[in-house]
């Protein structure tokens, strides 16, 4: 049996819907917005090879290695992004949050605090994972910033890790979240919901 299996979840800014390739012009319009794909450091789909990256999204998840999202707006129903839950080692109860992005109108908006409270309370509450992992692009001072401001610790950085497709090599910063801080993290992130995007409690 799968270990990861699709289901939407709910947030309370955004709604994780399971990919699809009927998901491929709001994507592409998402992208637009912002041009993204045009930021090296980022894994971000230019609109000629997002059929092709969704297409790897779900061969992924057909290997049980990967549960892909899009990112639903729930204020006006436009997909503002992508996420994922990937590199998933179902053995050691491993799994990695990343390929994360969003329409540059979405961000900084309390949307990728949402997105992560979702895919950590799914792993950590519904997988039962031992850790969460982050890697992002050294030079991606953003995302650095981003992930460690979720709570999570930087466990290192992998030297010339990987090359891109310029030639550029990339050192990866590595984060995790162990399963034995979730709860100080789940806080943390439902007060800045609650508190900083001014969410009305439940």
């Amino acid at each position: 049996m799968k270990w990861l299996q699709k289901k939407t979840l709910n947030g309370h800014l955004v709604d994780l819907i399971p990919i699809d390739l009927s998901h491929e012009k709001e994507l592409i319009k998402a992208a637009q917005d912002g041009k993204l794909w045009e930021l090296w450091f980022t894994s971000v789909p230019a609109p000629e090879n997002t059929k092709e990256y969704i297409q790897k999204a779900l061969e992924e998840y057909e290997t049980d290695t990967s549960l892909p999202f899009v990112a639903r707006r729930k204020s006006d129903g436009v997909i503002v992004g992508s996420t994922r839950l990937m590199k998933a080692d179902s053995k050691n109860k491993r799994v990695e949050i990343g390929t994360t992005w969003y329409a540059k109108s979405a961000q900084r908006s309390g949307i990728n605090t949402d997105c992560k409270l979702l895919l950590l309370s799914h792993a950590f509450e519904e997988l039962g994972c031992m850790a969460v992992e982050f890697r992002t692009h050294f030079h991606n001072v953003a995302s650095r910033n981003a992930i460690a401001s979720l709570g999570a610790k930087q466990d290192g950085i992998l030297r010339n890790h990987q090359i891109d497709k310029k030639g550029n090599i990339r050192d990866t910063v590595v984060f995790s979240i162990l399963d034995s801080e979730w709860k100080t993290v789940r806080f943390s992130l439902e007060f800045k919901l609650y508190n900083k995007y001014k969410l009305p409690k439940v």
